[in-house]
């Protein structure tokens, strides 16, 4: 059965979030720079006061995903500091020649001391999604959020679907990019995908919608109840 995460900024979002009936939360901040570490006490707050898992955003800075020793040695003392909080991460780092950084990526897997990984978007800055894929699962990641290596989902919905039947389920390749209830129907049968990612914010708001969550989760498990908040 599909499953719906939703990408939160901030506390209240995730409320919002977990009442309309996210199957997960990926809880980060800063959303014009695409979802940095979110504070830890943001993270025990919605961890409180949501019904959903709550992955936790592990991103130092905006920018690109090459990673100096301090600020690598900060994305490890953030899973230190999150796991007894996080039910998982959500995080990528690459090389300076765009491949995953398998040493970086796998000892922030270890750290996570069992609890389940997503490579993010990085993987869309891969050179090669093919290769970077069967790179990420040599890392132990559960998950790979990606585009299809385009700007929107729906632009890379051939690579998307290319890059599920390579999975072969040894890892969840989970589209997101631009993915809302107008064009989910569509990636579902074209992907196979188990996981879709989405913000559900629409046009001028900083919430989540929760009209639109509940119909992108009526989408994917239409003999669900949905939730009557």
């Amino acid at each position: 059965m599909p499953l719906l995460e939703v990408c939160c900024f901030d506390v209240r979002s995730a409320i919002v979030a977990s009442e309309a009936g996210a199957d997960r939360v990926e809880l980060c901040r800063d959303r014009g720079s695409g979802g940095l570490t979110p504070p830890l006490q943001d993270v025990q707050q919605a961890i409180s006061q949501v019904s959903c898992p709550v992955f936790v955003m592990v991103r130092p800075r905006g920018g690109g995903f090459v990673y100096s020793d301090s600020e690598f040695a900060e994305m490890k003392s953030c899973i230190a500091d999150l796991t007894p909080h996080a039910a998982g991460f959500v995080f990528g780092c690459l090389t300076a020649d765009s491949r995953v950084n398998i040493e970086q990526t796998s000892e922030l897997v270890r750290l996570a001391n069992g609890l389940p990984c997503t490579f993010h978007r990085a993987f869309d800055e891969t050179e090669d999604p093919h290769r970077a894929l069967e790179e990420v699962i040599a890392t132990g990641c559960l998950a790979i959020l990606t585009s299809g290596a385009c700007s929107s989902a729906v632009q890379g919905a051939h690579t998307l679907t290319a890059l599920v039947e390579q999975a072969r389920d040894r890892v969840q390749v989970m589209p997101g990019g631009g993915v809302r209830s107008a064009n989910l129907r569509d990636l579902q049968r074209r992907t196979n995908a188990r996981w879709f990612h989405s913000s559900c914010i629409l046009a001028e708001s900083v919430l989540p919608c929760k009209a639109e969550i509940k119909e992108m989760r009526e989408i994917l498990s239409p003999t669900l109840p949905l939730p009557n908040q």
